[in-house]
């Protein structure tokens, strides 16, 4: 039989992933000393999906500063020891035949919070507890972000550290093994704050048109291009959902759309991108359509109208869905969040699923005896 396009090899630059069945970004709020450095549980979480057959492993949204964090639990790469510690963790997945990338990210105006675990209170997390004050591209504060004291505009001097900072941590990522680095500029953090007209209105060079908007994404882009040669992803936000019937908030039109990442992925592919991982919203309230692969057009969109090699995410369960997916060209690769968590092997049954041979299949010896006879 031929081999299902699920398991058909990828390549993202120099990089050769070995399907096309990844791990989204997830954070894990489990640093518990708060200092940025992961820990027995990064290694064996991470460790037991590249097991599970997975070819791409991104880990979670990792800060590029202390206070590009979302909450003082979450993993950093802004100093020497975080990324030694990441490299125990590369170094399995490595060895487990997967590829590792790290997803780079400032939280901007959401950052500073308390972890998004059952039970916690949805709070900002205050100086004397190890909290810090948010930037962004304005002092405003988002939609369902009431709880946040304050938030600090950036001066000139602010974005250019924001911009050295995502490139340090690319050199780091490098030294920590990772194969691929993803900029994170999705979900309502600092990178979608400036692009999306609905939270930047600044009116100098970084904000205002298109251009000025996108300019700082497209900054962070370059300065990592310089220090980094490996495999090199964005994450977007193809849409805000904002041009529904969304009645009861404050927007109702006029945000970043399918249109606009369409031609942000050209010019991202102009500044050395590889892969445009294509999820939405999290700027804004919104009345968001939600159901099984509902991002999946927009991922298609930016394909299409740019030629760029895309992943989908949201809601991809079955492994009959992820493979339509990709034999039917509506992105090149999936990837898999909450599946992932409840399920690390998922690779390997959609394997049998759909057919691959097991010693085809991405089996860990040692996992053998698993095998569907």
């Amino acid at each position: 039989m031929s081999t299902p396009a699920l398991f058909r090899p990828i390549q993202l630059g120099s990089l050769t992933v070995r399907n096309r069945a990844w791990v989204s970004p997830m954070c894990q709020y489990s640093v518990e000393q708060r200092d940025g450095v992961v820990n027995d549980w990064h290694l064996v979480h991470y460790g037991s999906l590249a097991a599970g057959g997975f070819g791409l492993v991104v880990v979670e949204a990792t800060g590029v500063s202390p206070e590009a964090r979302i909450s003082p639990w979450d993993a950093g790469l802004w100093n020497d020891q975080q990324a030694t510690a990441w490299r125990r963790v590369t170094d399995f997945a490595h060895a487990q035949g997967a590829a590792i990338g790290v997803q780079l990210a400032h939280a901007g105006r959401k950052a500073s919070t308390n972890r998004w675990w059952p039970g916690e209170e949805a709070r900002n997390i205050p100086a004397d507890e190890g909290g810090w004050t948010p930037v962004g591209p304005t002092t405003e504060r988002g939609a369902g972000e009431e709880f946040t004291s304050e938030v600090q505009a950036l001066d000139e001097a602010g974005i250019q550290e924001v911009i050295d900072d995502f490139a340090a941590a690319a050199v780091r990522a490098k030294e920590a093994g990772f194969d691929l680095v993803e900029v994170h500029a999705a979900h309502g953090y600092l990178l979608h704050q400036f692009y999306s007209p609905l939270s930047n209105t600044r009116t100098d060079q970084w904000g205002g048109s298109w251009e000025n908007r996108t300019r700082l994404l497209l900054a962070v882009v370059d300065a990592i291009r310089q220090v980094w040669t490996g495999a090199l992803a964005v994450r977007i936000s193809a849409t805000d959902w904002t041009d529904g019937d969304w009645t009861d908030g404050d927007w109702t039109d006029g945000g970043w759309d399918g249109e606009d990442s369409a031609q942000l992925a050209i010019e991202l592919r102009e500044h050395g991108v590889d892969l445009v991982d294509v999820s939405t919203g999290g700027l804004v309230m919104a009345r968001i359509p939600v159901g099984p692969g509902y991002q999946v057009p927009y991922a298609e969109q930016v394909r299409s109208e740019s030629g760029v090699v895309t992943s989908a995410v949201g809601m991809i369960t079955e492994p009959e869905q992820a493979e339509q997916i990709i034999a039917e060209g509506r992105a090149d690769a999936v990837m898999l969040a909450r599946q992932a968590l409840r399920e690390p092997g998922w690779p390997l049954r959609a394997a049998h699923e759909l057919g691959l041979p097991a010693d085809q299949a991405p089996w860990p010896p040692a996992r053998w005896r698993g095998v569907w006879r």
